[in-house]
């Protein structure tokens, strides 16, 4: 039997839809499980034990250029995200077996939807839904993606998020210091309810509680990074590093602070404690659907105005979830 899973969107994203990955090889483990991905999320499968084969291309070519590799030779083909670009790549396998889901109000996708899969699952998901009644209930992204391998028939569920890391990640990132906080740098610090000043003021603060606070930035943050780094207010910064040494670095701390998903996602994938600003729009959806998986874990929502009594609201809300989370780890530890 043949398998195809496609996932073409982002490094976030994938790494929820690993214990989908893991139950298809556990309901199929003879199957031969092919993931289609993209040169930039492809990092989250490098070390993947449940796939036996990596496809790689762009979105907007996947379609054309892996279309034939795999049409006519697919039993099952499940697209992972709701998007367009996987449905058509799931199309062009022409399997038996074509699954995937979208939106409840995306109408216009519904109907695309229809002509490249078999079956079409409908996520009850959508962010003005959510925003109108705050007891409205949205399925962790996670569950979403695990219901299309029951509806393709598969029967083991795997619930734990599939990243490894190998010795040389951690050994390249040694130096960096252990069991303090990780402050993962991205530019949604910077706006929407968040400012450079603030967070530098949020950082450091955190050092209150006594433990090395340690700054990872990526590549869209390297200006933050050196404002950060000037400003001396964390113990480490660190940046320009492999994603499994970048997952080292969270495996290594006691918790992460976030403003970011996919930073999220590393960190559930990595057991740690995680405390996440998200946008104040959409909250209710965001806070549910692309919450920190299987951790301990406080989702915060940014404030809807920039002023200094907001934003000083907003710093000593994430030091007391940090605080608290802290105590709580103690506890179980």
């Amino acid at each position: 039997m043949n398998i195809v899973l496609t996932r073409l969107d982002r490094i976030g994203d994938l790494i929820l839809s690993t214990p989908a990955i893991a139950s298809v090889r556990r309901s199929w483990p003879d199957a031969h499980v092919t993931l289609a991905c993209t040169p930039h999320n492809a990092v989250v499968v490098e070390r993947n034990p449940d796939i036996d084969d990596v496809a790689i291309a762009e979105p907007g070519d996947a379609a054309r250029l892996l279309g034939p590799r795999f049409r006519g030779r697919t039993d099952l083909a499940i697209a992972l995200a709701p998007r367009s670009a996987d449905f058509a790549l799931v199309g062009a396998t022409r399997a038996p077996q074509r699954i995937g889901y979208t939106y409840v109000r995306r109408y216009a996708a519904r109907l695309t939807a229809r002509r490249y899969l078999t079956r079409l699952a409908v996520s009850e998901a959508d962010p003005d839904l959510a925003d109108r009644d705050e007891s409205y209930v949205v399925r962790h992204e996670v569950d979403q993606v695990l219901a299309l391998v029951g509806i393709a028939g598969g029967a083991a569920v795997v619930r734990d998020l599939v990243v490894p890391i190998a010795d040389e990640d951690r050994a390249s990132v040694a130096g960096v210091p252990a069991g303090g906080i990780a402050f993962q740098l991205a530019p949604r610090w910077l706006r929407d309810g968040s400012t450079l000043d603030s967070t530098l003021e949020l950082i450091r603060s955190l050092r209150a509680f006594g433990l090395p606070v340690v700054a990872a930035y990526g590549s869209e943050s390297i200006d933050l990074a050196a404002r950060v780094r000037a400003a001396g207010v964390a113990d480490a910064v660190v940046g320009d590093l492999a994603f499994g040494a970048w997952a080292a670095v969270y495996e290594k701390s006691a918790l992460v602070v976030t403003v970011d998903t996919g930073a999220t996602h590393v960190a559930s994938a990595t057991r740690r404690p995680t405390v996440v600003l998200f946008e104040h729009r959409y909250f209710n959806l965001n806070s549910q659907e692309w919450s920190p998986y299987g951790v301990p874990a406080a989702c915060l929502r940014k404030p809807a105005r920039g002023d200094s009594g907001s934003l000083a609201r907003m710093r000593e809300e994430i030091v007391a979830a940090v605080g608290t989370l802290l105590a709580r780890t103690c506890v179980h530890d």
